[in-house]
C-alpha cells in the first residue's frame, strides 16, 4: 500500500507487502547525481512511516521499519529486520546488518559499520571526524564499528574510528574515546571499564 501523497522516484523497487505512509519520499537523487540511473531496493513487508525521506542508491532488506521523519541518505546497505526511529539520521555509505534497532533521534554518520543484533538507544551520536571543519576533514573521515550484539545506551557519544566490541554494553550518557573490548561494560565521561559481562546471563537477558 502506497499513500497517494508519497513520492516514489524512478529506479525504486518496492517488494510485496510494503506500507508507505503519507508524504514519504523514496529514491530522491543526491546532489550531483540528478537524473542518473540509481537503483533503490526495499525488501518485503517494510513499513515506511510518514515524512520519512530515503535517498537513491539504498539496498534495504525485509521487514524494515522507520519512525516518522527518519532521514536515510544515499548508498547504504541495510539488512533484514532493521528499525530506524523517529527523527533519526543515517548518512551515506553506511553498512547496517540484520536485526538492528536504532532508536529515536540517533545520528549515524557516513562510513559507519554496524554488525548484526546491535541495539542503539535514543539520542545516541556516532561521529567520524576527529578534527571537524579542518582543511582535510572530509578526506580523513573514520567511521565507528559496532560489533555483533553490542548495546549503546541512551545519550551516548562515540568518537571517530572507535570499535565497540562484540556483546559489549556502553552505559547511558557515556563518551567513548577509545575501543571497547568484547564482553565488557563501560560507562562515564570518558568511558571507562566497569566490569566483564557474564555471557550466559547476557544471552538470557536478550532472549527475554
Amino acid at each position: 500500500m502506497v499513500s497517494s501523497t508519497a513520492i516514489i522516484y524512478p529506479g525504486v523497487e518496492l517488494s510485496e507487502g510494503c506500507i508507505i505512509e503519507d508524504y514519504v519520499i523514496i529514491g530522491a537523487y543526491p546532489a550531483g547525481f540528478e537524473g542518473k540511473d540509481l537503483k533503490t531496493f526495499i525488501g518485503k513487508n517494510a513499513i515506511i512511516r510518514s515524512h520519512t525521506v530515503i535517498y537513491a542508491g539504498n539496498n534495504i532488506g525485509n521487514n524494515f521499519q522507520t519512525g516518522n521523519k527518519a532521514n536515510i541518505r544515499e548508498f547504504n546497505t541495510i539488512g533484514n529486520n532493521v528499525s530506524i526511529g523517529t527523527l533519526s539520521v543515517i548518512e551515506h555509505h553506511v553498512n547496517i546488518g540484520n536485526n538492528v534497532r536504532i532508536h529515536t533521534q540517533t545520528f549515524i554518520p557516513e562510513y559507519t559499520n554496524i554488525e548484526n543484533n546491535v541495539w542503539i538507544g535514543p539520542n545516541v551520536v556516532l561521529t567520524n571526524s576527529k578534527y571537524p571543519n579542518s582543511i582535510n576533514a572530509k578526506k580523513n573521515l573514520s567511521g565507528c564499528l559496532l560489533k555483533d550484539s553490542s548495546i549503546i545506551g541512551a545519550n551516548s557519544t562515540i568518537l571517530p574510528g572507535t570499535k565497540i566490541g562484540k556483546n559489549s554494553l556502553v552505559g547511558a550518557g557515556a563518551v567513548v574515546t577509545k575501543d571497547v573490548l568484547s564482553d565488557t561494560v563501560v560507562a562515564g565521561n570518558p568511558a571507562k571499564f566497569i566490569k566483564h559481562i557474564d555471557n550466559n546471563l547476557y544471552r538470557n537477558l536478550l532472549q527475554g
